[in-house]
């Protein structure tokens, strides 16, 4: 009969080879979804801008940072690795035959919600408007925070690639912006 381990529980057999530390990473494991799972998600759905795509890309992420968590060594480092699975698992999504034979309706059957709360909605669909590497460029940058250098490290590019993604990005979205108060300039005019 085997004796089972339960986290904060005391067993009164010798724990056996293997299971006390998966206990411990089970439990630190768990704590730290706990913990950052809303803010993955806000990050993924910025990433992709819809909420059902970004809780499956938060699940995927978390599923392969459980596969290897005992081999992130600093664990201060977890949010980057994260982060790159996010971004490369949204990238391979659009690789994937059966989502280029999706096609995207201007009616919702469903009332959307906005989950970036405090945005202008008139911006919001600007940065989703931008091309995938610029909208990872500029969430990973301006939404949450990071360095040019912690951004190129999470996307796998340089430093000047990040640059010039988030200098692209940006002059889009004034342009963008712009045209927008212009037309709405005209429009009152009339």
């Amino acid at each position: 009969m085997e004796a089972q381990v339960h986290v904060g529980v005391q067993s009164t057999m010798p724990p056996q080879r293997g299971r006390v530390v998966r206990v411990d990473k089970d439990a630190e494991f768990t704590e730290y979804m706990a913990a950052r799972q809303p803010s993955l998600l806000r990050t993924a759905y910025l990433l992709t801008g819809d909420r059902h795509t970004a809780e499956d890309l938060v699940q995927t992420a978390l599923a392969k940072l459980y596969l290897s968590w005992d081999k992130v060594q600093q664990r201060e480092h977890v949010d980057g690795y994260v982060r790159r699975i996010l971004v490369n698992e949204n990238n391979s999504l659009w690789r994937r035959p059966w989502k280029r034979r999706e096609t995207n309706t201007s009616a919702l059957p469903d009332i959307a919600t906005h989950d970036a709360e405090g945005h202008d909605d008139e911006l919001w669909e600007c940065v989703q408007s931008l091309p995938r590497k610029q909208r990872a460029a500029v969430v990973l940058r301006y939404y949450e925070q990071l360095s040019e250098a912690e951004t190129a490290a999470v996307l796998g590019v340089s430093v000047g690639t990040v640059k010039s993604q988030t200098s692209r990005a940006i002059a889009t979205m004034r342009s963008r912006m712009q045209g927008d108060e212009d037309h709405a300039a005209q429009e009152g005019d009339r």
